[in-house]
Parts: C-alpha cells; sequence; structure tokens
C-alpha cells in the first residue's frame, strides 16, 4: 500500500499541474487572443460567461487539487529521503502557490469588477469597462501560464527523478 501511495501521489501531481497549467496556457495561447477581436461589448458578455462557467467541480478539483498534490509529493519525497525529488517538487509547489496567489490578488479581482459592471448589454460603455479589465489581466495571465507550466517541468523532474 505504502509503495502504491508513493507512486501515485506523484504522478497525481504531475497530472493535476499539467491541467493547471493548461488551462492558464488555452488563455495565454487562444481566449484572450480570440477575445481580443471581438467587440467590447462582445468580450465583456463572453468573458463574464466564462468566468460564471469555471465555478466547477473539476475546475476546483484541478486548482485545489495541483497544489494538494505537490506538497503531498514533497512530503513523500522527504519521508523517503529522496531530496534531490523533494527540491523539485518543492519548487513546482512554489510556482503552484505563485499560481494561486496571483489568480486571486489579480486576476479574480478584475473578474469580480467585471461582473459588478452588470450585464454587458446594459454597460454604457463596454470599451471603459474592457480597458479596465483585459491589459492587467492577460498580463498577469500571462505570468500564471509561465510559473505554471514550470511547475509541470519540476513535477516531471521530482517524478522521474525519484
Amino acid at each position: 500500500m505504502t509503495e502504491m501511495v508513493f507512486g501515485v501521489v506523484p504522478v497525481l501531481a504531475a497530472v493535476l499541474t499539467g491541467l493547471f497549467a493548461g488551462l492558464f496556457l488555452a488563455f495565454s495561447m487562444a481566449v484572450m487572443p480570440g477575445l481580443a477581436r471581438a467587440g467590447d461589448q462582445a468580450m465583456v458578455e463572453a468573458m463574464q460567461g466564462i468566468n460564471t462557467a469555471i465555478l466547477n467541480p473539476l475546475f476546483a478539483l484541478v486548482f485545489v487539487g495541483a497544489p494538494v498534490a505537490a506538497l503531498g509529493s514533497l512530503a513523500l519525497f522527504l519521508a523517503s529521503g529522496a531530496h534531490v525529488s523533494a527540491a523539485w517538487a518543492g519548487a513546482a509547489l512554489v510556482l503552484l502557490v505563485v499560481t494561486v496567489v496571483v489568480t486571486f490578488t489579480v486576476n479574480v479581482p478584475r473578474n469580480n469588477a467585471l461582473e459588478r459592471a452588470g450585464a454587458a448589454e446594459r454597460i454604457k460603455d463596454p470599451a471603459a469597462a474592457r480597458a479596465a479589465f483585459e491589459p492587467v489581466w492577460v498580463r498577469w495571465n500571462h505570468l500564471r501560464s509561465l510559473a505554471s507550466v514550470a511547475a509541470l517541468a519540476c513535477s516531471v523532474v521530482a517524478l522521474v527523478t525519484g
């Protein structure tokens, strides 16, 4: 049973971290560039819809599960004396925490402000709502993408050196 836990947790950490990174990278590579081509009202409406739709159990599993699994990997690697793997798992955990902190301090507050602006079709100046949201949100999402992809690389290195 112990061997199974030692085998499953690091793999789970890598898989969940991959899903975590893929989500933010998809926004950086396709979603936001696609929405950049939309009109102001359409972009605001789409982001409001995305911000509502993303709050679901699968997102919660990935968003909470990746750091928890990384922490579990770190603990298991430390307990087994696999210090090199523990260092990589620790780096992955730090990068995931950075991503979560950026999400809650930058991206979520902008999502909430966009929601408070009201229904897209009723916003008097959708260009202003967009301008207050998009540039900062996108810039920090790129940081989340880089940090989470680096976390994935660290998770995989921890897994293969363990």
